[in-house]
C-alpha cells in the first residue's frame, strides 16, 4: 500500500513539474523571438554605413569580392546568383572594380560556384587576368575572413543581396577588416521570405561565432596576394576547362 502511494505521488509530482516547464515555454519563446529580431536589427543597423544600392554611390575598388550562390534551382535560373553576375559586369564596365574574387563552394566536379562565376565573367569579356578564385569560401565568414587573410586585400567591395551584405559586413567589421557591399535586387518572381526567415537563424550563428565559438575559416594558408600576382593561367587540380564546365551545364540544363 505504501509503494502503491509513493508511485502515485511520484507521478503527480512530474506532472506538476511538467506543467510548470509548460506555462514557462511561452515566456521562453518570446524571448528568444526578442532576441532574434534585437540581432536581426543590430546587424543591419552595423552595416549602414558601409551598404551601397546604386553604381553612382560606389567609389574605385581594386578588388571586388562576390559571394558565390548556386546558378540554377532545379532548371531555373537563381536571380540571386544572376542578379551579382549582372552587377560584377557593370561595375567592371564602369570602371567601379578593378579584380574580382569569386569566393564560393566547390563542392565536387559538376558543383563548382567559383568557377560557374569565372566562366560567365569570360562570358562577359571581362579579362582572365583580372579573375581570382576562391574555393574555400563555404560560407560567409570564410570568404570574408579567406579575402584579408589569404588574398591580401583589406578595402575590398562585396557583392550580393542585402540582407546577405548586412551579414557579410557585420562579420568583416568584427574582424577588422575595411569593406563595403554594394546591394544587388533579390528575386522578381517571389518574395524570398524563406531566405529571410533563415537569415534570421544565420545571423544569430554570426554573432555566436564571432563573439562566443570565435569560429575561423575551415582552410587558411599562406597569403597569394592578388594586386602583387603574376595570374597565370594554370589552373589547379580542382578547377575545371572553360569547356568541361559549358559541356556539363548543357548536359544538367
Amino acid at each position: 500500500m505504501r509503494r502503491l502511494f509513493h508511485r502515485q505521488q511520484s507521478r503527480w509530482l512530474n506532472w506538476t513539474q511538467v506543467t510548470k516547464v509548460a506555462r514557462w515555454l511561452p515566456v521562453f519563446a518570446l524571448i528568444l523571438a526578442a532576441s532574434l529580431f534585437a540581432i536581426d536589427r543590430w546587424v543591419s543597423y552595423q552595416a549602414q554605413k558601409q551598404l551601397f544600392t546604386q553604381v553612382e554611390q560606389i567609389d574605385k575598388f581594386d578588388v571586388a569580392v562576390v559571394l558565390g550562390t548556386s546558378k540554377y534551382l532545379g532548371k531555373i535560373l537563381n536571380e540571386y546568383y544572376s542578379h551579382r553576375m549582372d552587377a560584377a559586369i557593370e561595375l567592371y564596365n564602369e570602371g567601379k572594380v578593378a579584380h574580382f574574387l569569386l569566393s564560393g563552394d566547390n563542392a565536387h566536379r559538376s558543383y563548382n560556384e567559383p568557377w560557374t562565376m569565372k566562366r560567365d565573367l569570360l562570358r562577359a569579356e571581362v579579362p582572365e587576368e583580372k579573375i581570382f578564385l576562391d574555393y574555400a569560401g563555404f560560407r560567409t565568414l570564410d570568404s570574408v575572413v579567406r579575402a584579408k587573410e589569404i588574398f591580401d586585400t583589406d578595402n575590398f567591395l562585396i557583392i550580393s543581396q542585402k540582407f546577405h551584405c548586412e551579414r557579410a559586413l557585420f562579420i568583416a567589421k568584427s574582424h577588422n577588416i575595411n569593406a563595403s557591399c554594394f546591394a544587388v535586387p533579390g528575386p522578381s518572381r517571389h518574395s524570398g521570405w524563406k531566405v529571410r526567415v533563415r537569415e534570421v537563424f544565420a545571423r544569430a550563428k554570426a554573432v555566436l561565432d564571432i563573439y562566443v565559438i570565435n569560429a575561423q575559416p575551415k582552410f587558411l594558408g599562406p597569403k597569394e596576394p592578388i594586386l602583387n600576382a603574376d595570374h597565370d593561367n594554370t589552373e589547379s587540380e580542382l578547377e575545371l576547362s572553360l569547356e568541361e564546365t559549358e559541356a556539363l551545364d548543357d548536359i544538367t540544363h
